[in-house]
């Protein structure tokens, strides 16, 4: 009973359905997040560094600030790997048998993809200003421009892919929550039955069709010597 439709996903135990896995709109989200993050880090670590003809070291292109081109390089390779992480997740997420073990899984997507969604909100502000106040005096040729774009343009595309991501990992827990509750709270019945104390049938609270308790009648039946005792009419 633990796993039957708890958070989202069918009973521990049944066959994986690649199919009906990558029509999930949690898995449409984490793939198109996974190929952003790609891009960002494509488009910064290739052409986001760059030097001029009187210079020999490269710089960062966006305002030679080079704390933005490791932030957006570290937020795309860090965003591509959790991308894997939580995709692998999916994958196992209906063999876990425990309801308290897949609460747990999708709390840890809530916080995770809300945490993502405002660091790529972040780095979507801090790449579009440093690109704002690039001088053109620093790259004539507009070398990376492209890229530099691209990146911004995508930071921006990632802060809803994953807020998405938080959004539906919120619908799997309120709907895990009211499915779960019956799996949580169930305790059985012969174990109930076995711890109560045994209670005779027939006991001193029992009245008798009379009205009487049991033993009055008993003692007005009888007169304690065997006979029965004399009706007056």
């Amino acid at each position: 009973m633990d796993g039957m439709q708890a958070y989202g996903a069918g009973k521990a135990g049944g066959a994986f359905d690649p199919v009906t896995f990558l029509q999930q709109p949690q898995t449409v989200l984490r793939i198109v997040s996974w190929l952003f993050s790609i891009v960002i880090f494509g488009c910064i670590a290739n052409e986001g560094y760059i030097n001029s003809p009187r210079e020999v070291e490269e710089y960062c292109i966006f305002n030679r600030n080079q704390n933005a081109c490791n932030y957006g390089v570290f937020m795309g390779s860090m965003a591509f790997l959790c991308c894997v992480a939580f995709l692998a997740l999916d994958v196992y997420f209906p063999q876990i048998t425990s309801v308290k073990d897949r609460k747990k899984a999708v709390l840890a997507d809530i916080g995770v993809s809300a945490f993502w969604s405002f660091m790529w909100f972040v780095g979507f502000c801090f790449l579009a200003n440093q690109w704002q106040m690039a001088k053109q005096e620093d790259n004539p040729l507009g070398e990376g421009g492209d890229a530099a774009r691209a990146a911004i343009t995508f930071s921006f595309f990632s802060i809803f892919t994953w807020a998405g991501q938080s959004f539906l990992a919120f619908q799997r827990y309120k709907l895990g929550a009211d499915s779960a509750l019956f799996s949580q709270d169930y305790t059985d019945p012969s174990q109930d039955a076995a711890g109560a104390p045994y209670t005779s049938f027939g006991g001193d609270d029992m009245e008798s069709p009379g009205g009487g308790g049991g033993q009055a009648n008993s003692d007005g039946a009888f007169d304690g010597t065997g006979g029965y005792q004399r009706q007056d009419y």
